[in-house]
């Protein structure tokens, strides 16, 4: 047998090292489907908060004690541009001191996907005995739902002299899901690319997860990653930290901690001795729930949070009640809560696949839903006293009714009792969100300073009723108490007055005004028509007289016509029909700088003929009303002549430009108000602090 020659030698060494490189390559093998990529990884974990608490998850069940993350705060990690996404270049980067993988570990655990690591191995870690979070074998499937390429390089096993032996592979989504069939059809199991440190060696056991080629997904701020991540995570040991650092370095590290939520005082209750009754027992849990003194800043606060082996299972706002019951909003905008249920996450599997609800109507899911909806029940009733107490701290807080009232009434201590008493019986039903508008505030404050004086003389009243001779202590703070009383209605009066003026100037300034907007004004505030106008000698209801005369135009012309816009929002008044001194008035508005038609005025002066037969027709109407007016409020007419004269000469036809009515008005109401002000003394506002001298300005 002739010796090999130099060549074939050549040729036999290139060949062992061609086998070897292809050995080599297969070295990591994965087999798994392209739908349960999508299904378990990609759709699953679309958020990086989600993907984070995974990896943290399986760095827990490696006895790691400290686990460091760097990621880009606040940032996208991949932008949209022309429809294509393009890569930033960032990097997640996810680094424990666990125990590691060795390359057979890492094929038969890691790669085997679904591999059920309780029933295989072991409940509890070797190092610290903890109870496994991990079970359906999928979270290694997360970093996939946001990124392309994972790197993972992992150092375990036995150490030796060289340090612990590192296993590094590199996992692309691409060649995953590209799922390559063999010449029977078969599709080929997929093989990660090594990398560059495997083989190596490294001092210290642990691994390192590397993400890479991200799709477009955002990374949220400092702030609310860390309520993201303690909200997933109910742990608290002194063997396990989690750190989470920006990698750009532009914001202070953080760790993982517990969800702070500032609670409604005496709501939180405290489950640990409330287990939850089964057919054969009790099932222990542990932990609490309460209302949040605020809504949520987020999602992550919201509802109950379920824990089962340290890890969230369930996020619920109220145990599967379905949406309609009392109380729904406060339950859903503030209840909160962690419970502890170790056997949820045992025997019977009672947690969806994508761990974010418990499956209810399972066997265990539903004794734990009743037993959630009667402790809401008790919540809700323990709640209603706080919510209204934290209502009234707001208010107060917002209104600063206390100080303006001790400077504007220094020595009426009982009146200052009696309007903060009503003010608090008015917001006692109030929500937090309407005390977000300052004017429903400022309204509150008004009515309250209105009412006070009045409760003030009613108990002055009881007093002096139970006083067989009479205090004239008493008696004479009846009489100041009474003055009091008319006082502040007046101011009341003058208050609303001011207020409808100062509408009235701003509509009348604006070009844009709608005949709609005055309409309203006019029908709610007669008096800015008719200066004389009071509640006293105008108080009965048009109520049936416009529904009649509507009813009774409809017969008698076949058209509809509104007399009022109140209470019918989607109605607009042909004319706003009202009575002053036994009139009844058809009042016609323009808009400010408008011209008055031919056509306008003759449909104007058509309802003034209709009221009118329409009186006449209905002696129970005539009796109340014998006539009927019309007033024009409009700044020009454009008529003809004849409708010029008749407008000059017909005493049922009245006419006013807006700036004369708005001069008018303030001439006519300027001392009155004037006078009330100077007698009732101005309650500050709730912007003064009093540092100044000067009069409030009303």
């Amino acid at each position: 047998m002739t010796a090999p020659s130099e060549a074939e030698r050549i040729t036999a060494l290139v060949s062992e090292s061609d086998t070897e490189a292809h050995l080599e390559s297969k070295k990591y093998t994965m087999r798994i489907s392209r739908l349960t990529v999508d299904k378990l990884g990609i759709q699953m974990y679309d958020r990086v908060a989600a993907v984070l608490a995974e990896l943290i998850a399986n760095s827990y069940d490696a006895d790691a004690e400290h686990v460091e993350i760097r990621l880009p705060f606040g940032q996208y990690l991949a932008r949209k541009t022309q429809g294509q996404i393009i890569d930033q270049g960032f990097e997640i980067i996810i680094s424990d001191n666990g125990c590691g993988m060795t390359t057979d570990e890492i094929n038969e655990y890691y790669l085997n996907v679904g591999y059920n690591r309780r029933t295989k191995r072991s409940e509890r870690t070797p190092k610290h005995s903890r109870r496994v979070m991990g079970r359906k074998g999928i979270g290694k499937l997360a970093p996939f739902g946001i990124c392309h390429i994972v790197e993972v390089i992992s150092a375990g096993g036995q150490r030796t002299d060289q340090g612990y032996r590192v296993s590094n592979l590199i996992l692309n989504l691409d060649d995953i899901v590209d799922e390559k069939p063999d010449e029977n059809g078969n599709v080929l199991p997929y093989h990660p690319q090594p990398g560059p440190l495997d083989g190596k060696f490294l001092d210290d056991s642990g691994t390192k997860l590397i993400l890479k080629e991200f799709d477009r997904r955002r990374v949220p701020q400092r702030e609310d990653l860390s309520r993201q991540m303690a909200a997933r995570f109910g742990l608290s040991q002194e063997n396990w930290r989690v750190q989470i650092l920006d990698s750009r370095r532009g914001e202070p590290p953080f760790y993982v901690g517990d969800l702070a939520i500032d609670l409604m005082e005496n709501t939180r209750i405290i489950v640990d001795d409330r287990p939850i009754q089964v057919e054969n027992g009790f099932l222990p849990v542990s932990g609490w729930v309460a209302y949040a003194k605020d809504p949520y800043k987020d999602e992550t606060m919201a509802g109950v949070r379920i824990f089962a082996r340290g890890k969230i299972v369930a996020q619920t706002r109220d145990f599967d009640i379905k949406s309609g019951f009392t109380g729904e909003f406060k339950m859903r905008s503030y209840l909160t809560g962690e419970i502890h249920a170790e056997w949820l996450d045992e025997e019977e599997d009672c947690i969806r696949t994508d761990r974010q609800d418990i499956i209810w109507n399972s066997e265990l899911g539903t004794p734990l839903r009743e037993w959630g909806r009667d402790l809401l029940k008790e919540l809700a009733s323990r709640a209603a006293q706080s919510a209204q107490q934290r209502v009234w701290d707001i208010f107060i807080e917002k209104s600063r009714l206390k100080d303006r009232l001790e400077r504007a009434l220094p020595s009426e201590p009982d009146v200052r009792s009696s309007v903060m008493k009503a003010a608090k019986s008015i917001v006692s039903q109030a929500d937090r969100d309407s005390l977000k508008d300052p004017e429903y505030v400022e309204r509150v404050v008004r009515l309250a300073y209105a009412v006070g004086p009045h409760t003030a003389l009613l108990n002055t009243l009881d007093e002096v009723s139970t006083l067989s001779g009479g205090s004239v202590d008493v008696i004479l703070d009846l009489f100041e108490k009474a003055r009091l009383v008319e006082i502040f209605s007046l101011g009341q009066v003058a208050q609303e007055r001011v207020d409808a003026v100062e509408s009235l100037q701003h509509l009348v300034s604006d070009p844009s005004t709608e005949e709609r907007q005055l309409q309203t004004l006019v029908e709610n505030a007669p008096w800015l028509v008719h200066f004389n106008w009071t509640p006293l000698t105008n108080n009965q209801s048009l109520a049936s007289t416009r529904s009649s005369f509507e009813s009774w135009y409809h017969a008698n012309h076949g058209e509809e016509v509104v007399t009022s816009g109140i209470g019918r929002p989607t109605k607009r008044p042909d004319f706003v029909m009202l009575n002053h001194e036994g009139r009844l008035e058809v009042i016609e508005i323009k808009r400010p700088l408008h011209s008055m038609s031919d056509k306008e005025f003759d449909r104007a002066f058509g309802y003034l003929e209709a009221v009118d037969t329409f009186i006449n027709d209905n002696e129970s109407v005539k009796r109340s009303y014998p006539e009927a007016k019309l007033t024009i409020v409009c700044d020009q007419l454009g008529l003809d002549d004849i409708r010029g004269r008749l407008v000059e000469t017909d005493p049922r036809i009245g006419r006013r430009t807006w700036h004369d009515l708005l001069e008018m008005t303030k001439r006519s109401h300027g001392d009155f108000l004037a006078a009330v002000t100077s007698l009732q003394g101005e309650l500050p506002p709730a912007d003064d602090h009093g540092d100044h001298q000067d009069s409030p300005t009303p």
